[in-house]
């Protein structure tokens, strides 16, 4: 089918995620054709470098024969097992026990969902479950992040914090809360680690006491901001937000769903500072964006609790037809061998990462960068049109459309999001010759955005 046909049934029929539907209509879709390690072809010929993994999630690189035939061998095998009733199958068990082998700390068990979003949803239920275990349902409330992102179910979308996902969707609950970003860039006591720390705990203790401390629930972060512009905390943020929480009795839940499966260099974000959290969601780098699957890791703790806190032959209400699905969890098996056996990606990415990251570094003297941030294969570039005073770009120059547009003129594939920032989170399998090419293509891009007039014009 010609690429037009093909547009012209997408404009018609196919509804696409976070998106202006009215734009989108006007435009078309841009259809791709084929992938081959960090590169795609779309369906007019042109070769792109896929800067993105997808969406933060193709963390092995496209067309990885071990995991195709993993698929495949499993599908024709048993191409469905349920969950329910007490049945199993063999790769979705194995599956469960590499996870608890290699997640931090007590986090042995393994609740698998389709993707990041209800695996938020999940860890909702479960904090509900293990409230009434301990015999404190009131506590209910939860505390977020602004600028995090949860995912966009109608529970997730309001422990996100970002505007999008609340507009003309009653968000968030009364339940949902938020404090400040730690954002060191754009914080207002300044880029110093310990006035930042201090800053959050004060506000955290400030909200709890507001909600009240015998009604919060649960503080849920991503080890690095993801969606809400790569932001990376401090050094030791993250550890004192655990203790915090700890301390008021406040569960912990790291969102790993972008930060994991070796996008900031280790496994997990979390083992950067040794933090061992309550509960985890992971997804994405999961399977590498193959199949769809994404799971809830639980300490023993909170597990215990809720087994030993429901009435004797009581069911734990929660499940999903599509949990634990045995040909997602064969892909996720092949992806875990890439990343940590014979594949060695993780090795690679933490090795090219750094690379990536020296690399990105020389941009923070174009005239559109105020800062270049992140960790490993998760990097970001935040724009502005003064240095010194940090101006965001007028809304009105239209800098993220801009981007996107010279990116793909380009051949190069990020992130541009709406106010303003660059992402980057290259496949693990890309090589220093391959982020050599991000950069070139990444400075053709932004010279082409400098170079239109308006843009000229608003930068000082």
């Amino acid at each position: 089918m010609l690429a037009n046909d093909l547009a012209e049934l997408d404009r018609a029929h196919l509804i696409h995620p976070v998106m202006s539907w009215r734009d989108h209509e006007a435009r078309g879709p841009h259809v791709l054709a084929e992938g081959r390690g960090a590169y795609l072809t779309d369906a007019s010929g042109r070769t792109l470098l896929d800067g993105f993994s997808g969406l933060w999630c193709v963390n092995v690189g496209y067309g990885q024969d071990s995991v195709v035939k993993a698929a495949t061998e499993q599908m024709m095998r048993l191409p469905y097992a349920t969950g329910y009733f007490g049945y199993a199958a063999e790769p979705s068990i194995r599956l469960a026990a590499r996870l608890a082998e290699l997640a931090p700390g007590d986090l042995d068990h393994v609740f698998f969902t389709l993707g990041g979003s209800d695996a938020i949803d999940s860890v909702v239920r479960f904090i509900r479950f293990y409230m009434h275990a301990k015999g404190t349902p009131e506590r209910r409330h939860v505390i977020s992040l602004a600028r995090g992102y949860h995912g966009s179910s109608s529970t997730g979308a309001g422990i996100t914090a970002l505007p999008a996902f609340h507009r003309d969707s009653d968000l968030p609950l009364p339940w949902q809360h938020h404090i400040a970003n730690p954002y060191p860039y754009r914080n207002p006591v300044g880029p110093e680690p310990d006035a930042i720390i201090a800053a959050s705990l004060a506000e955290f203790h400030a909200k709890v006491e507001e909600i009240g401390a015998d009604k919060v629930a649960a503080f849920f972060c991503e080890p690095i901001t993801g969606s809400g512009g790569i932001i990376v905390p401090p050094k030791g943020w993250l550890p004192a937000m655990r203790e915090a929480c700890r301390a008021l009795g406040i569960l912990f839940v790291a969102d790993e769903v972008i930060t994991g499966f070796g996008r900031t260099g280790p496994l997990f974000a979390c083992e950067d500072e040794g933090i061992v959290p309550d509960m985890m969601t992971v997804a994405k780098g999961l399977t590498s964006g193959y199949v769809p699957m994404g799971a809830v890791l639980m300490s023993d703790a909170v597990y215990r609790t809720i087994r030993d806190g429901s009435p004797e032959g009581a069911t734990i209400g929660h499940g999903l037809t599509y949990s634990a699905h045995p040909v997602s969890a064969a892909v996720g098996l092949a992806v875990m061998d890439l990343y940590l056996d014979g594949g060695g990606l993780l090795a690679q990415g933490q090795r090219v990462g750094a690379y990536l990251g020296r690399r990105l570094q020389a941009f923070a003297d174009h005239p559109l960068v105020g800062e270049v941030r992140g960790r490993g294969m998760l990097q970001g570039l935040e724009l502005v049109t003064d240095k010194a005073a940090k101006t965001k770009p007028d809304k009105a120059l239209g800098i993220a459309g801009k981007l996107a547009a010279q990116g793909l003129e380009h051949r190069l594939i990020f992130r541009a999001f709406a106010d303003d920032m660059i992402g980057f989170a290259p496949p693990l399998c890309c090589t220093e010759a391959d982020i050599d090419v991000l950069c070139e293509r990444l400075g053709a891009t932004l010279d082409a955005v400098l170079a239109d007039p308006a843009v000229r014009a608003a930068v000082r």
